[in-house]
């Protein structure tokens, strides 16, 4: 690359506030979301609280990422549902003088990061804690006498931590290069580096592309950095707090409120707040419920985004089913790596060098490469679900498969498959939510061509009318929910004789 595009990169103006408030949104994001999602394991982990919180984790995580910001903005702005709640008790009469969204240092979109990639986390963690080898070696501790706490800090997290390094660089990766839920949280003059590199990328002038590039460049070059200091942190722990040796005196296990609620109100909150705009026909501020409900921003709304949506979504989520199927179970385990390379790198990058593949094959605006880009993220997702279930399949199943005279392929069609029918039924779904998710691979993929829910919410998130982009938020969360909801009534009317599956 040109050294005068890294001259004119230094010189501007803006991409140094960019890397600040993308710096500390991104650390402080994924810092926050670790820590609740090690807090909540520990102190629920195993019991009667934890299978409660698994069971609504689907739900949280099937609202997509720009629908939950467009919610927590009607939240926490200064004319939010929580402002008028205030003044629906202190007077008001004017929305208050708070930057609560949109400030300069992006700690609005680093609250919104840490929410939903705890959802995230916390289900990553669910799927490791339910193999067998972890829960034996939990309920083994906690029959010795020791503590949740102490078979946590003794036993599982050190066995846990190099598992989690994938998720939490995908988190942290996200949380660098995401461009929807920046631009309607994020600040807006300087915005975040990724919002200021995609409008660079985006830009007719071939100077400014060329400074994206360099740009994208420096998002990579900060990924690495955090990652070789994390991975160094974790050495020193290692080196310096050897596993401890001698008597250990157990403690007695206390009794935790249920510390996953408010986590779980949030998620609630923004979606019930969404519902209220979709309906309201007049709400002004102070007014703590809307003047009057009606359905005419439903009889109004623009279908076509839907429809676009829920066709991508099927193909690309059914195209990578069979794909993930044969990896896992033919596939080189050692090259896993590789499929998780687009969860773990800034997702600005791949998606300029797709763009530039189809340029250079005809193909941008294409149905075709619309879905070929859904696929290169979907694809690891879905790998990353399915991939602890089949961990803690019992191979012995197999192994008994195969003395009874069935070929590989025979034993797994008839019986490893059908017994994960419940975890592959979920990845399906876990897939069509990440291709309704994904915002910049439509983008630069469609070529304008082709605009659905996640698209368009972001687009009317520049304008005023709230009602019209509650309904396309809502329209994005419906999709992710009736794909998890399908798939768990296909996994119990499948398995509604055989008391195992369910």
């Amino acid at each position: 690359m040109d050294a005068t595009v890294w001259q004119a990169l230094w010189l501007d103006a803006q991409w140094p506030q960019a890397l600040r408030s993308t710096l500390i949104s991104s650390v402080l994001g994924t810092l926050l979301a670790c820590g609740v999602a090690a807090l909540l394991a520990t102190l629920h982990y195993p019991g009667r609280l934890w299978g409660a919180l698994q069971r609504r984790l689907p739900l949280l995580l099937s609202v997509p990422h720009a629908a939950f910001a467009v919610g927590l903005f009607f939240l926490i702005a200064p004319s939010g549902w929580l402002a008028r709640a205030i003044a629906h008790f202190s007077q008001w009469s004017s929305p208050p003088e708070w930057v609560t969204v949109q400030d300069p240092y992006g700690l609005s979109l680093a609250l919104a990061l840490a929410i939903k990639e705890s959802w995230f986390l916390l289900w990553v963690l669910a799927a490791v804690l339910g193999e067998q080898v972890v829960s034996r070696q939990m309920v083994m501790a906690r029959s010795l006498g020791y503590s949740r706490t102490q078979s946590w800090r003794l036993i599982l997290w050190p066995q846990l931590l190099p598992r989690l390094m994938w998720p939490v660089m995908a988190v942290f990766a996200y949380g660098l290069s995401v461009v929807d839920m920046a631009i309607i949280l994020g600040p807006g003059t300087p915005p975040t580096l990724a919002v200021l590199i995609w409008r660079w990328l985006t830009d007719p002038d071939p100077a400014l592309q060329a400074r994206g590039s360099a740009a994208s460049m420096i998002l990579l070059i900060v990924l690495l950095t955090c990652v070789l200091a994390a991975r160094g942190l974790l050495w020193l722990m290692k080196r310096h707090q050897p596993y401890p040796a001698g008597q250990r005196k157990p403690t007695a296990s206390r009794r935790w409120l249920k510390l996953h609620t408010p986590l779980f109100l949030v998620g609630y909150a923004v979606v019930a707040v969404l519902l209220l705009w979709s309906v309201a026909q007049e709400w002004f501020f102070p007014a703590l419920l809307p003047d009057a409900l009606s359905l005419e921003s439903w009889h109004q709304a623009d279908w076509a985004p839907f429809w676009t949506t829920l066709w991508l979504a099927i193909a690309a989520s059914l195209l990578c089913l069979p794909a993930v199927l044969v990896w896992l179970e033919w596939g080189p385990k050692r090259l896993n790596a590789l499929l998780y390379l687009p969860l773990i790198v800034p997702a600005l990058p791949l998606v300029a060098g797709q763009y530039a593949t189809l340029l250079h094959l005809h193909l941008d605006g294409t149905a075709v490469a619309l879905v070929w880009s859904h696929l290169l993220w979907v694809l690891p997702y879905m790998v990353l679900t399915l991939i602890g279930p089949y961990r803690a399949f019992d191979l012995r199943l197999m192994t008994s498969a195969r003395a009874l005279g069935y070929s590989p392929w025979r034993a797994c069609l008839h019986v490893k498959w059908p017994i994960l029918l419940r975890p592959i039924l979920a990845t399906l779904a876990v897939g069509f939510a990440v291709s309704v998710a994904q915002y910049l691979p439509t983008l630069f993929a469609g070529g304008g061509r082709f605009v659905t829910v996640t698209t368009e919410a972001v687009a009317l998130s520049a304008g005023g009318n709230r009602r019209v982009l509650a309904v396309q938020a809502l329209l994005q969360i419906a999709l992710p929910i009736a794909a998890f909801g399908l798939a768990a009534f296909a996994a119990y009317w499948l398995g509604r004789h055989r008391k195992g599956l369910r």
